[in-house]
Parts: C-alpha cells; structure tokens; sequence
C-alpha cells in the first residue's frame, strides 16, 4: 500500500453515493461526470449537438466577469486529505486555475441551503494543467459534507477525487448491527499482499459487485504462500457475521478463506474469527460467529489466491463513546453548533461555549439528548 493520499477512499465517488447538486453551466459535458468511479475517456471526432463528445464536465466559453462551479455532496462525509483535479483529454479547453472549497452541514439541504452554508478553503486558486491530473494536498481538520469546485474563468475538467478518511455519523451505527468496515462507515483496508487485477479498496463499496472488475483480484501464486488483506474497522468492536462474497468469481475464486482479528494491524497475536473454510465460485457466503473478541483489525487470508467481490463483518461498535466523541470535535463549527441546538436541546450561549471549548475528551460533557 502506498502512503500517498490518493491511496485513500474517494469520497465524492459515485459507487459511494457522491453526487454532483448543481452546477452553474454545463453546456457542453454534464457535471455529473465528475464523481464517475472510471477512468476518463475519450473517442476523437464523436461530435453531438454540442460539438465534442466529452468525459467530463465541460461550461461554455466565459463572456462576463466571474467564475463557473460545481458543488458535490460526499457520498460519505469525512475528513479531506487530498484532492485531485483530471483534465484528462481536455487540452485547448482547459481550465488555467481552480479552486476547492468544502463545507459541513446536517441533513440533505438544497442548493439553495448550501449557498449560504460556512464554505472552507481547501485548496486556493491554482494553477492546472491541461491533459493531466492535478494533485493537491488539504490540510484541514473538520469532518465535511459538501465540497465546491471552482474553475476560472471556465473550461473543462474531467474527475473531481476526494481522497479522506470517513467519519460517520454515530448516532447512525448506533442504532442496531452495522457492517463494520463498510467504506461509507469509515471502515479502509490498510494492507494486502496482492492487487494485481483489482485494488482491495472494492472488497468495502456499497452494493453488490456488477461485475468481476468491481472486486479485488490477485496474480496466479507459483509459490507455496497465500494471499491476504488487513482491513480497519470503522470502530473497535464484535463481529457476528461475517459475509464473503465471491459473485462473479468463477475460475478464479479462492478455494479457502480464514479470518482473524486483533487490536491493531501489527499485533503480534492474531484471534480466530472464522477458521479456514471451504469457498464455492460465484456464491455469496454468510457465517456466523457466536463469540468474537473486540477487534480494531481484521485480516482476511484467501487460499492460496484469487479474487472475491464483497467482504462484509456485521457487529456492533464496542466504544461508542469514542466514535461520538471524534464526530463532535471534527464537526465545522456552524454545523456543531446547529447539532447543539436541534439536537442537544441547548440554547445558543452554552452551545457556543460547548464548540469553543472543544476538543471535547469527555463524553459527559455532551447533552445527554446527543448520547443516547
């Protein structure tokens, strides 16, 4: 695994729930191309109505003053580490400069909400190059639902990637068994012997695997070892049922798996969580598991290689205190203060001096409404 933030999950990606909200033009190529989890494409000379055929989100030539945007709802909310701004095949028509701004607000406000939301600057008005992808680094410590993307004056661009770390909701993974290393709950593997076919970040999206690209899959092994994967879990916590799911995987399945968990990725003792188990090609398998320590890490080992589409460990969060605790304090203040209010019941002189004294280290200093 490299240590570059692009290993990170796209949090804007549409195979987690991204979406593009409004755009201010897009007369030449939808916005909603931004957040496709594909590659950029391009085919020369395919013209339609509006010239060009493009991959990407593409506004008219700029006459007047200003500027053209994009605003995207994170599939999954959390914390920015990196963005990364692809005008791949768009060479004459490229933005010069852009700019990125995120934002954290509770619910599913409208445009016209958003537009009046407190927006942060993630990355300044930069340069860009044409046909190229265009990394930034984000140093911004808040949890953000929302991000804006700025092109100046116009142009197009082909991917928006936001690359972070999921912070979930914990009032959500509260409220009964959750599968704990769902991306979209935080959940991220961290190590794996293999992805030469696939990256292992899939074995965690959402859904159900269209096909065998949206997997992890591993070279053929001319040796006597196995392949594996270490995931983190969104939170400590006990697994009571673990899923493999091997959909698509017909040739090329494993023939085994085991599962084994511990406290951290460099444990030096691993627990059994599921013993080595036979696998059958193209099958959803379910087990359960009647007792299982607490777990921050889980790791799974395929025997002796091969692919698998879905891993899913449904269980409960065993510190939820913790989960409540890192969400408040990474909350943008405007939204930590409105969850106070709606939420906590508290009037808004105690809930300014509850956001301005975080980071909060005590669970009871939270309104009990917001606890349980």
């Amino acid at each position: 695994m490299t240590s570059d933030f692009t290993a990170l999950p796209d949090l804007a990606c549409r195979s987690l729930g991204g979406g593009v909200v409004v755009a201010n033009d897009e007369l030449f190529a939808a916005a909603d191309n931004l957040v496709n989890d594909a590659p950029p494409s391009f085919t020369p000379q395919t013209f339609g109505a509006k010239g060009q055929v493009y991959d990407g989100w593409e506004t008219r030539r700029r006459r007047a003053p200003g500027h053209d945007f994009a605003v995207v709802r994170l599939g999954a909310p959390g914390v920015v580490r990196g963005v990364v701004v692809d005008t791949a095949h768009f060479t004459g028509n490229y933005p010069p400069y852009a700019s990125v701004e995120g934002c954290g607000v509770a619910g599913y406000p409208a445009p016209e909400e958003l537009a009046g939301a407190d927006w942060v600057t993630l990355v300044p008005r930069s340069p860009l190059r044409g046909d190229a992808r265009n990394p930034f680094q984000v140093r911004l410590e808040q949890r953000l639902t929302h991000v804006r993307l700025s092109v100046y004056p116009d142009g197009g661009v082909a991917r928006l990637r936001v690359h972070g770390e999921v912070v979930p909701d914990p009032r959500l993974l509260a409220a009964g068994p959750v599968d704990l290393v769902a991306m979209e709950h935080g959940g991220q593997v961290v190590g794996c012997s293999n992805m030469f076919y696939g990256s292992p970040q899939r074995l965690l999206w959402p859904g159900l695997a269209r096909s065998m690209g949206e997997g992890w899959e591993t070279a053929r092994r001319r040796d006597d070892g196995n392949d594996w994967v270490v995931v983190r879990l969104a939170a400590p916590g006990r697994v009571h049922l673990v899923e493999l799911d091997l959909t698509h995987f017909k040739g090329n399945a494993p023939g085994w798996a085991q599962l084994r968990a511990a406290g951290s990725a460099d444990a030096q003792e691993w627990l059994p969580l599921l013993p080595r188990t036979r696998l059958q090609p193209d099958t959803r398998h379910r087990f359960r598991i009647p007792s299982s320590p607490v777990a921050t890490h889980v790791r799974l080992d395929a025997y002796p290689d091969g692919g698998m589409a879905r891993l899913r460990l449904y269980g409960v969060p065993a510190e939820p205190d913790l989960l409540l605790l890192r969400w408040f304090n990474l909350l943008p203040p405007a939204q930590a203060r409105a969850v106070l209010v709606a939420d906590g019941d508290l009037g808004t002189v105690a809930a300014d001096r509850l956001v301005s004294a975080r980071p909060v280290d005590d669970v009871a200093a939270l309104p009990a409404q917001i606890r349980d």
